[in-house]
């Protein structure tokens, strides 16, 4: 490897990764916090399981909503606005939950939460589009998705310890407390990003003239390299392709899971025997820090391999094992360590997921595609967080909830062994690319 490839890309990385990290780490903390929340707050607001579960899952409507559009703006207007104005706009949102009281202002702002939310994710999968050569890319975005299983990390011993430790304070209830400390830091970050991020590599001052020819060239070598051209009619184009569609299934199934598995794994580590708040926190990020460890090995060896469904659908066979087998079984101390195995399963496969969503296609038609994927797969979460809520509150055990769950990983599983690879290149794209 040439010396100017190893000091564009070292300096690249350093340079964004840890913005992108923090980014998904405050997303993730916002967006899982609300399943340590309802260890209080349904007491104290007399919320049940269906209430819960509805109001965790409404947030996906409103992520579905918008979420197209989101990636258009950000294709258009610049990662550094759009990605500031998300960040500002959720962080807001995520505070204000502060104030809920009742059942509808709890869906109220779930689903507005979900709105300022929307692109941020393929937004980011995008952006890394434009900094990293295809070799690079599952490592750069491995290297802020860990930030997703960092978040679930802190997010147990954090959350609960603000609950525990600001309860009654100022008249507020803990979980309110937690709201507001965890909300606030996205504000502050979204002014950072406005402030510091860069939209392309031909503006980047912060590269040699040398470093940044030689990714401009780079970057532009791998689309001319490309055979498959797409026209000017990008949804078309986009809509007229069964890999996207695919995609959204596979990730679809998966965020049942995933996403399910976010807002009550407490409550499914509560259940296994008499724990405290603080307890069920520590046993909840034990699972996340495994998580890091394999989505960084995983990461590492697709890149090498350049195989990314072998590796998915392998993670996702080990997923659907650990959920089924953690249904069934009677000890608390194995339900607990299958359950462990089936998160590792089902959460180490988001970055290559996201490098396998954003090599299909580049352009605008890169933009719609990766979005409308994520939009589509998002009614998994709508289901995932409802569908425990009503099997566990209609059998009042989470067995038959975890074996759905398995079937849903096995779908996933399946359906990421069916994938073909190639790309679908935005002629203009391609046009620019072959002149410079």
């Amino acid at each position: 490897m040439e010396e100017i490839e190893r000091s564009t890309m070292r300096r690249v990385y350093w340079r964004l990764i840890p913005v992108l990290f923090v980014a998904v780490l405050l997303n993730y903390l916002d967006r899982i916090n609300i399943g340590f929340a309802a260890l209080r707050m349904n007491h104290d607001l007399g919320f049940t399981s269906a209430v819960f579960g509805l109001g965790a899952s409404i947030f996906f409507v409103g992520y579905m909503v918008t979420e197209v559009p989101s990636n258009v703006l950000l294709y258009r207007l610049g990662a550094r606005v759009w990605i500031a104005r998300i960040l500002l706009t959720w962080g807001a949102v995520a505070t204000a939950m502060a104030l809920v009281n009742g059942a509808w202002i709890f869906y109220t702002l779930r689903f507005v939460l979900g709105v300022a939310e929307a692109g941020l994710l393929p937004g980011l999968a995008l952006y890394a589009t434009y900094w990293f050569p295809a070799g690079y890319r599952a490592r750069a975005v491995a290297g802020y998705m860990i930030a997703a299983q960092l978040a679930s990390v802190i997010a147990g011993p954090l959350s609960t310890a603000v609950m525990t430790y600001t309860n009654g304070a100022l008249t507020l209830y803990g979980w309110q407390w937690m709201f507001i400390t965890e909300g606030l830091p996205a504000v502050l970050l979204g002014v950072v990003v406005f402030s510091t991020l860069t939209d392309r590599p031909q503006h980047a001052t912060w590269l040699s003239e040398e470093q940044r020819d030689w990714l401009v060239n780079r970057l532009a070598r791998e689309s001319v390299a490309d055979t498959v051209r797409a026209g000017h009619g990008h949804l078309m184009t986009v809509l007229r392709d069964g890999r996207v569609w695919r995609l959204a299934a596979l990730f679809g199934c998966a965020l049942v899971t995933i996403d399910g598995m976010h807002f009550w794994q407490p409550q499914i580590i509560k259940s296994f025997g008499k724990l405290t708040d603080l307890q069920i926190g520590l046993l909840s990020s034990v699972p996340a820090i495994l998580c890091i460890a394999t989505t960084i090995l995983i990461s590492m060896s697709s890149d090498r391999t350049g195989d990314r469904k072998w590796h998915l659908a392998g993670l996702y066979g080990m997923g659907a094992f650990g959920l089924i087998a953690c249904a069934y079984t009677g000890a608390p101390v194995w339900a607990y360590v299958l359950l462990c195995v089936a998160s590792v399963g089902v959460n180490s496969g988001n970055s290559l997921f996201w490098s396998l969503n954003s090599s299909i296609m580049t352009g605008a038609a890169a933009a719609i595609s990766i979005a409308l994927v994520n939009t589509v797969a998002q009614i998994g979460g709508i289901v995932g967080p409802w569908l425990i809520g009503l099997v566990e509150g209609g059998s009042g055990s989470f067995t038959g909830a975890l074996t759905i769950l398995g079937v849903f990983t096995t779908a996933s599983a399946v359906l990421a062994l069916s994938l073909r690879t190639g790309r679908v290149i935005d002629s203009a794209v391609t046009a620019q690319a072959a002149a410079e």
